[in-house]
């Protein structure tokens, strides 16, 4: 909760809402006929890759210089963002913190992101009716599929729903929105935790705490006490929070949330979106393909190597398969989330064997892949280093619900690149390896939905959102709910 004097986040958006509606209503009447771009059937049929034609704010993906958060690196936010010890710079910054970031546009003080730990640490029990469903849930099931089970019991609440089923006026919907959104942001870490425990432990949680953050508190409630593995999972989830707005998962979250269903349903939609095997799944696609090398040079007895790693990496490309964990549909040039998560294991684990297979893999493969020469981008992508995480168990693919054109067998994820309002200013120790797959691949999914709900708040700032054919002309904000998704 805010202390006497300073605004909550609640209050804090009530006073950047207006302006912001304010300025859309604006740039569509000055910029409303501007042509933006061409369309080729090739992007058409491709997914609508290179297609520019989302309007988002809170990240943006650069060719070269990677991820953006409201204009600022990775590493930028490493020393502007505050930190669980205090300071910006003293540690990884707290997701709290990022998230202020991109919901304000302004670097939080340290008070101001505490006050949000408060906030989503009080919202954060789940009804026991959720807990008992999720226990008794088969341990077969997969953890993505009890993650949005979880999530979706826990729309019987939805504020936003009694809201609109009560008739609150449309300006007000973001108001009921925002509430849900705070709750399954606090919610979440819970969901994700007991399915962890349920499906690898005993069913069991660790004890939270409320002096510790959002990131601390998820990995006591996994079982974790190490301060290394807490900076991991602060790292973990900041970097993790936001890919702009037309990824698969975050699509999927918009074009649900586009038709005012609440934050529960629309959250599952981008969860199921983001299990498919061409999106989340990549991490364990790494990690398969690491410990498939790692068990032939074992079983024919030879050392790993640049000259062995080489040989292995062509003979998946002679195969008629890619290296996983290389190329991205934007990026050319080393994935800077991909670099931070290396820097943290230079730090924590430089002597672990996997650490060093993939770096030598990371000194041979982009060579290889330049030499193949059917590679837009032959460097390491955020997935290559982050499966670490979670080594010891494999398991079958995410269940899918594809956001994907099928075309003569042809399968393209949907990842139309993000129209910014204005160019921005250019302003894991050893705990971590113990993850299990399934729990690693659940860490981030709770920031990933922080993400998503600045998504789907910047939909339900146009009260145009959602209306039938023929209201807008009676809307104070005219704005096209496509332009929004």
């Amino acid at each position: 909760m805010a202390t006497r004097g300073m605004a909550s986040i609640q209050d804090t958006l009530a006073a950047l809402v207006p302006i912001k509606q304010a300025e859309l209503t604006a740039l569509k009447k000055e910029h409303g006929n501007k042509v933006i771009g061409e369309v080729t059937v090739d992007q058409c049929i491709g997914g609508g890759r290179d297609i520019k034609s989302l309007f988002y704010e809170t990240s943006l993906l650069d060719a070269q210089e990677g991820i953006r958060f409201r204009g600022y690196s990775i590493p930028e936010l490493q020393q502007k963002l505050p930190t669980f010890a205090g300071p910006a710079g003293q540690g990884e910054p707290t997701p709290e913190a990022l998230v202020w970031l991109m919901l304000t546009d302004k670097i939080p003080t340290k008070a101001e992101a505490d006050s949000l730990t408060a906030e989503l640490y009080k919202r954060s029990e789940i009804p026991q009716h959720v807990v008992r469903l999720l226990k008794s849930l088969p341990k077969a099931l997969h953890p993505m599929s009890q993650l949005v089970i979880g999530l979706m019991a826990l729309q019987k609440d939805s504020k936003f729903a009694a809201a609109y089923a009560s008739g609150v006026h449309k300006k007000e919907y973001w108001k009921h929105s925002l509430e849900d959104i705070l709750d399954v942001w606090a919610k979440l870490p819970e969901v994700a935790a007991l399915v962890y425990s349920n499906t690898y432990k005993d069913g069991t949680l660790g004890k939270k705490d409320p002096n510790l953050d959002y990131s601390a508190n998820f990995a006591r409630r996994l079982g974790y006490d190490q301060a290394e593995f807490d900076e991991l999972m602060r790292l973990y989830l900041v970097i993790h929070s936001d890919h702009e707005g037309g990824n698969a998962s975050a699509h999927a979250t918009h074009l649900v949330g586009s038709t005012l269903s609440d934050p529960y349903l629309s959250y599952s939609a981008g969860l199921n979106a983001l299990a498919g095997p061409l999106h989340g799944l990549a991490n364990q696609e790494v990690l398969g393909w690491i410990l498939d090398l790692q068990q032939k040079f074992k079983k024919e007895g030879k050392a790993v190597n640049k000259e062995t790693i080489t040989q292995f990496a062509w003979e998946t490309l002679k195969s008629g398969k890619v290296i996983p964990g290389y190329g991205h549909a934007v990026l050319r040039k080393t994935d800077p989330r991909y670099t931070s998560q290396r820097e943290f294991a230079l730090k924590y684990l430089p002597d672990d064997e996997l650490f060093r297979i993939v770096g030598t893999i990371y000194e041979v493969v982009p060579d290889v892949l330049t030499e193949h020469g059917k590679t837009k981008n032959p460097y390491p992508n955020v997935d290559s280093v982050s499966c670490l995480g979670g080594r010891e168990r494999r398991k079958e693919g995410w269940i899918s619900i594809f956001q994907r054109s099928f075309v003569n067998n042809h399968i393209s994820t949907h990842f139309p690149p993000s129209l910014p309002p204005s160019l921005p200013p250019l302003a894991l120790r050893r705990a971590a390896l113990a993850l299990r797959l399934q729990g690693v691949q659940l860490l981030h999914r709770p920031l990933w939905c922080l993400a998503c709900a600045r998504r789907l708040v910047a939909v339900l700032l146009g009260p145009c959102v959602g209306l039938a054919p023929g209201e807008a002309e009676e809307c104070d904000l005219q704005v096209d709910p496509g332009s929004c998704q």
